[in-house]
């Protein structure tokens, strides 16, 4: 199977090539608009032998069963820095790969969509009815990337011809994360790693993180399902609160963490209470998560940190 990666430097889509690496009739061609950053990448794993990369002038030209798209912004800090230029970023690459199913309507497409496609303000769990909460004339920064998401994921379902499947992450957490970016659970494990104080609102919040593995199976699972044209979240066993997490932390690992009453960190695309999902369409698919957040966050923790 001809598998395409786009946006092959994004931290899942380092994964899932790891993951993919010990299948044999996984044929992948990484994408990247710095590709040489993939090639010592793959060098540093030792795969280097193993996988082509390629920058995208050259995508058109290849054949695929599958493109999976993970090009766009992760990092909150890069979304804040990025803004509304969100838009033009998606739709090119978004365009690019519906181009190349008009000439290839057999070849299936895995888009990594978000949670934040919702557009809710996520003051309960996004559900199959969860209706968007937008105020559309009074746009802010913070919806840009939502809204980027919700476009991409609209035109999709309006080409119900293709093989289209959006994967809604929603919380993900790898040990092969850079413990330097503007994520909860990187700036947990800095303050760790460097002996430091993490510093936190008293105001909880509810996340979901999938286990890396888990996130792997769901998507081997759609690949070899029957083409579809739908969007599935992502959800492990069981969601975990803010507060349960970081004493999770400090019994597991010694995280020192001090509540403020003031909200503090980085919000790039709005405040989320319960940023997750009770939406089970993955089950459709034969999909059963073996984690629960807190298992996940404490598993992957120690292998980024070193201590057990």
């Amino acid at each position: 199977m001809r598998i395409a990666i786009l946006g092959a430097t994004s931290q899942i889509a380092k994964d899932l090539i790891l993951s993919f690496s010990v299948e044999k009739n996984k044929h992948l061609h990484l994408f990247a608009r710095r590709p040489d950053e993939i090639r010592r990448w793959l060098n540093h794993v030792g795969l280097s032998e193993q996988y082509p990369a390629y920058d995208f002038s050259v995508f058109a030209s290849l054949e695929f069963d599958v493109i999976i798209n993970f090009v766009g912004v992760g990092d909150p800090a890069q979304i804040v820095a990025i803004g509304s230029a969100i838009f033009e970023t998606t739709l090119h690459f978004d365009e690019m790969v519906i181009n190349y199913l008009r000439l290839h309507p057999e070849c299936r497409y895995l888009y990594l969509s978000s949670g934040a496609a919702y557009c809710s303000d996520f003051q309960l769990p996004a559900d199959p009815y969860t209706k968007t909460t937008i105020e559309l004339n009074n746009l802010k920064p913070e919806n840009w990337y939502s809204l980027a998401k919700l476009h991409a994921e609209c035109r999709h379902r309006s080409l119900s011809h293709f093989s289209i499947v959006d994967i809604r992450v929603f919380n993900y957490f790898s040990h092969t994360q850079n413990i330097h970016s503007r994520y909860l659970m990187t700036e947990v494990c800095y303050a760790i790693k460097f002996r430091g104080l993490f510093r936190t609102s008293s105001v909880d919040i509810v996340r979901d993180y999938i286990y890396p593995p888990d996130l792997y199976k769901l998507f081997s699972l759609i690949i070899a399902s029957e083409p579809q044209n739908t969007a599935v979240d992502c959800y492990s066993l069981a969601p975990a609160s803010k507060l349960c997490i970081l004493r999770a932390m400090k019994d597991n690992f010694g995280l020192n963490f001090e509540i403020s009453p003031l909200e503090s960190g980085l919000v790039a695309s709005g405040i989320k209470p319960h940023y997750y999902s009770l939406n089970k369409k993955a089950a459709e698919f034969g999909f059963e998560p073996t984690m629960t957040s807190i298992d996940s966050v404490i598993g992957e923790a120690s292998l980024l940190l070193g201590d057990k």
